[in-house]
């Protein structure tokens, strides 16, 4: 691992602008390439859109402006789903990955999925990119009213969340959906989450049942409980910044088994940790560059979300 050293104003600039275009993700997923260079398609309705993202054969399908689902649409394996622009996407629901290898999804809006539709849905996948997307909801609502904006479960594994924003919601990021499924998922959740920013989102950043995560350079601001490791899980916290955080990492709430959990290099803004039991998970099997926490407000709030590649 290589940490960043101080650089000038414009080096820096030069730096976030480009993580923020990374063309292949960093982290588990790496290697992941969607449909590669299949020629873009872009499909003009909802129908159209379902069709063009089922399937196995590499391709990549365009989402073009805002589309109000009443349910999730499946996206098949070898795909890639880029939003067109900066405002495309879904509204009331989003898209799930079930059973499929090699998705990238990037560059799209998802608001407000309504339970019980995720935003994105992960589901028994491998090799996936979440990547410059926008996730939302609102805090009007009961907390059960929208569902999850991004789940990660039933023995996915390799996927990296990158450059994401995900705001005013209940319910962030779960990885693993139960404490009851410990046979599917012992030995897979295997995820990277870096420069992704969480504003007003209670919970959930991530929470990891039985998995292996490495966390850095995530910008959390206004959350209850951020990173939340059980289930035997281990999660690996680096180079974060937490501000108006309650408690930053927690290995011992909600679930039967506490998890695991290492920090290093976290600006925690005077949050709480909640640390029962630290882990063996020091050194991620990957190449990565983790900048400074000091450095990380900037380049996230510069980069992350749609409309930032």
């Amino acid at each position: 691992m290589r940490t960043v050293p101080p650089r000038t104003h414009a080096r820096r600039t030069s730096l976030m602008a480009a993580r923020a275009a990374e063309t292949s993700p960093i982290g588990y997923g790496a290697g992941t390439t969607g449909g590669g260079g299949a020629s873009p398609v872009t499909a003009p309705t909802p129908a159209a859109f379902k069709s063009a993202v089922a399937g196995d054969a590499a391709k990549v399908v365009r989402a073009s402006g805002l589309t109000s689902l009443s349910g999730q649409v499946d996206s098949g394996s070898r795909t890639t789903v880029p939003g067109v622009g900066s405002s495309s996407g879904f509204t009331g629901s989003g898209l799930r990955v079930k059973e499929k290898t090699n998705a990238v999804i990037r560059n799209l809006n998802i608001t407000k999925p309504v339970a019980p539709a995720d935003g994105i849905t992960v589901q028994e996948s491998t090799k996936v990119r979440i990547d410059h997307n926008s996730f939302s909801a609102d805090r009007d609502h009961d907390k059960d009213h929208y569902d999850g904006l991004l789940d990660i479960n039933h023995g996915s594994d390799n996927v990296t969340v990158s450059w994401n924003t995900f705001k005013d919601h209940f319910k962030g990021s779960l990885v693993g959906h139960s404490d009851d499924n410990a046979s599917e998922d012992t030995g897979h959740l295997k995820v990277s989450y870096h420069h992704n920013r969480f504003s007003n989102v209670y919970s959930r950043i991530p929470s990891l049942r039985f998995g292996t995560s490495h966390l850095y350079n995530n910008y959390v601001d206004g959350a209850e409980t951020a990173c939340h490791s059980r289930m035997g899980a281990q999660m690996l916290v680096e180079n974060n910044v937490f501000r108006n955080t309650k408690v930053a990492v927690t290995t011992n709430r909600s679930s039967g088994v506490d998890g695991y959990a290492n920090l290093r290099g976290n600006d925690l803004g005077g949050a709480a940790t909640e640390i029962s039991r630290t882990g063996t998970f020091t050194s991620p099997p990957y190449g990565y560059t983790a900048e400074p926490a000091s450095s990380v407000v900037a380049s996230v709030t510069s980069g992350a979300g749609a409309g930032k590649l």
